[in-house]
């Protein structure tokens, strides 16, 4: 979708994506991303420019920004043990070796590496979300065509040790403006896109 017409999201579908990203699967549990949901026009207007003046920012209802951890840190894995061992009211030593050893397999990665896991729990996240937004029939985008450092620097995501990772534009479609809007859908067909191992 390549236009959008500015109309705002109800309440109760945007809180319906929010959940589905929210309920998403992650390794572990541990969630290594935060979403930042963005509906003020300034600051939709400011990160345009960073994403090649892609319309859909400044039209959408609302602009998501996938921020995925830059590490994981001892700390952090910590705090997930912790928020699972309460919500699941159950002591801290029945979860002590997996926590343990999730600590350990990280720490004999590189950051680029913790980037890369991050950055893809992100994208099963965003992939609910866009599903999520289907089902609510609400029309969404997503981009990764941004400049990632300037986007970090316009959000203050360095001092939330976290990095820009995936854009999702959800609001309703121009349907006067969007070029692209009766084009057929192309995409490869079935016999080269799967294969079948029986």
């Amino acid at each position: 979708m390549k236009r959008m017409n500015g109309n705002t999201i109800p309440p109760g579908k945007l809180h319906r994506i929010l959940d589905a990203i929210r309920m998403a699967p992650s390794s572990s549990g541990l969630q290594p991303f935060e979403v930042f949901v963005i509906s003020n026009r300034e600051l939709k207007n400011k990160i345009q420019p960073i994403a090649f003046n892609q319309p859909q920012i400044g039209q959408a209802s609302h602009v998501l920004v996938f921020a995925i951890w830059d590490a994981y840190t001892e700390q952090r894995i910590n705090d997930y043990f912790l928020l699972n061992n309460q919500e699941r009211n159950i002591d801290d030593t029945l979860t002590d070796v997996t926590r343990k050893r999730i600590i350990k397999n990280f720490s004999q990665q590189t950051e680029q590496e913790h980037v890369q896991h991050a950055s893809r729990q992100s994208a099963i996240a965003l992939g609910f979300g866009l599903v999520a937004a289907a089902v609510e029939k609400v029309d969404s985008t997503p981009m990764e065509g941004f400049h990632a450092a300037q986007l970090d620097e316009l959000l203050g995501f360095q001092e939330k040790h976290l990095k820009s990772d995936c854009i999702l534009a959800l609001g309703y479609r121009d349907e006067e403006n969007d070029w692209a809007l009766n084009l057929k859908k192309v995409r490869r067909p079935r016999q080269a896109l799967f294969t079948f191992i029986e």
